[in-house]
């Protein structure tokens, strides 16, 4: 394959790793018995890996007294707690497969992915913020028919682990010797823009080496200790942060049920973090929250930063201020275990901020023009497609969905604009489908997005197109304005005049003091749009 082919693979001289992840923990637990493996100090909770492994066969013990069996759907719908750790591994040691239920879905959400996975067993705790999920539950339970045990963390735990008494140990080694590694595992729900959630089946292999090759890349070892405020329900949390860690005898430390700026500060300094792991809001609103300078971040060494582009105020912020000189930048997708592409500790500033680093190990990965399918030239733009261990089995129940991202090669199609460079750095410049049309004109916001964000007034900005009768549709920015800023629309556009093209310039300006986001974070394009087109007196873009 030409250099000058926007293609790559991962060579390693590291294999992957062929067993289970519950094999795996084991070894890690013999490894490391007296190292501490998860500790969640709102909830007074802290175990080593030899008392992490003990309980996690007494849940799974209890999992089999409920007669889960191999291949059944066991759901968790739950924020951030030690439990959810504990089911997460202890479905692994059944063979059962763990759906994952975002937090924030409502009765009608619920009811679909309870029906559509046909989950048997859910794990729920009481409620989320304001949100019971009991009574949620019994809005929808009569609907689903499959669902045959309900286990509330705070009422119903111990419940469980007492009628995994009667299960001997022979019996779950039996369940144990009879899993594969290319067993489906994890069923992760995406958030579509348009119809209803497609459920990412993931298998043992697919995430544990994801985990792994993470882990590697960060350099951890047993003495890394990992703040993890990301959802465990995404793949951030339960393969960015859990799988790598127990891949290497880290420490997870969870800093709360969900992410509160001070709490992970004070969590950091009190566990002596050495890694922190965020989307950019996040560390943006770290950074910018009254009590920072009231907490002691010389512990931290590294990190993760994903889900958006990081600008680069904020990446020498936190390398700055927050001691992360090595912390790492990944992309990727759940229907890619995710993570496909991640810069390494020593990169340079530019590389951290306008990129998203190089292909992993054992996985290859191609830029192509979405007409045509054929391979672009180094540096110029095109669809992100990524082949190799990370790809999903396929989507649950869903074989057309399944046939319209992965095709015949096997080659994973991400819906994501990417170009890359000479050394194989990949830059992610968009979505095909945020892409704007104006006037027969193609305009990335990311472009846009990356010019304001220099602007010293701005905290941070998303672009995105509505509506417009006369051009198709129009740009319109949305400003976070930093504190105490006087900044305006007309100062925004003469910044912008003769600087970027007058037709990239937005029509519409918002200044707001938040971004609609997802519980993981990423901001939420589409819901903008319904927002703008609402605001503005237009029609939403399809």
């Amino acid at each position: 394959m030409s250099k000058l082919l926007s293609y790559d693979n991962g060579i390693s001289d590291t294999p992957l790793l062929g067993i289970t992840i519950p094999e795996q923990l084991r070894r890690t637990s013999q490894q490391y018995p007296d190292a501490e493996a998860l500790v969640v100090p709102y909830q007074n909770y802290r175990a080593t890996y030899k008392e992490f492994w003990a309980q996690i066969e007494e849940v799974a013990k209890g999992l089999l007294a409920y007669g889960v069996k191999k291949g059944d759907r066991v759901g968790i719908w739950s924020p951030n707690r030690y439990e959810w750790v504990l089911v997460q591994f202890a479905t692994a040691r059944v063979g059962a497969i763990l759906v994952n239920v975002n937090p924030a879905y409502k009765a009608a959400e619920l009811k679909y992915a309870l029906r559509h996975s046909e989950i048997s067993l859910l794990i729920m705790s009481k409620g989320f913020r304001k949100t019971n999920y009991v009574d949620i539950l019994g809005e929808v339970r009569a609907a689903c028919i499959r669902l045959k045990h309900i286990v509330i963390m705070e009422h119903d735990w111990k419940s469980l682990l007492q009628a995994g008494q009667k299960i001997s140990s022979e019996q779950l080694a039996e369940r144990e010797q009879s899993l594969q590694f290319d067993d489906p595992i994890n069923i992760q729900y995406t958030s579509g823009t348009t119809g209803f959630p497609k459920g990412a089946t993931l298998s043992h292999h697919n995430i544990l080496n994801n985990g792994y090759f993470i882990g590697e890349r960060l350099k951890y070892t047993s003495s890394d200790r990992v703040c993890i405020p990301v959802p465990l329900y995404h793949c951030f949390g339960m393969v960015l942060a859990n799988l790598a860690c127990i891949t290497h005898g880290s420490c997870m430390i969870l800093s709360g049920e969900a992410f509160v700026p001070e709490t992970v500060l004070k969590t950091v300094q009190d566990e002596k973090c050495t890694s922190l792991y965020g989307v950019p809001l996040m560390f943006i609103a770290a950074l910018n929250d009254p009590s920072f300078n009231n907490y002691d971040y010389s512990s931290l060494r590294t990190g993760i930063m994903a889900g958006a582009t990081c600008p680069e105020s904020t990446m020498r912020a936190v390398r700055e201020k927050m001691n992360m000189k090595e912390v790492g930048i990944c992309y990727g997708m759940t229907e890619t275990s995710p993570v496909s592409t991640q810069t390494f500790v020593d990169d340079n500033e530019y590389r951290r901020c306008a990129t998203v680093g190089k292909v992993h190990p054992h996985l290859e990965i191609k830029i192509i023009d979405p007409e045509t399918g054929c391979i672009v030239p180094r540096g110029q733009r095109g669809e992100f497609c990524t082949r190799g261990y990370s790809v999903m089995l396929k989507y649950w129940n869903n074989p057309e969905a399944t046939t319209s991202v992965i095709d015949e090669g096997r080659w994973m199609h991400t819906g994501d604009l990417a170009e890359m460079d000479d050394d194989g750095y990949v830059r992610i410049v968009g979505r095909i489908k945020d892409l704007i049309i104006r006037g027969g004109e193609n305009i990335s916001p990311f472009e846009i997005e990356e010019y304001l964000h220099q602007h010293d007034d701005i905290k941070d900005v998303q672009v995105i197109g509505v509506p417009s009768d006369r051009y198709g549709e129009e740009v319109m920015a949305w400003i976070m304005p930093q504190e105490g800023a006087n900044i305006t629309e007309e100062k925004l556009v003469n910044y912008c005049k003769g600087q970027i093209a007058t037709f990239k310039i937005p029509k519409y300006w918002k200044f707001v003091s938040e971004f609609p986001t997802t519980v993981t974070g990423k901001v939420r394009k589409v819901e903008m749009r319904e927002i703008a087109a609402k605001e503005l007196g237009l029609e939403p873009r399809k």
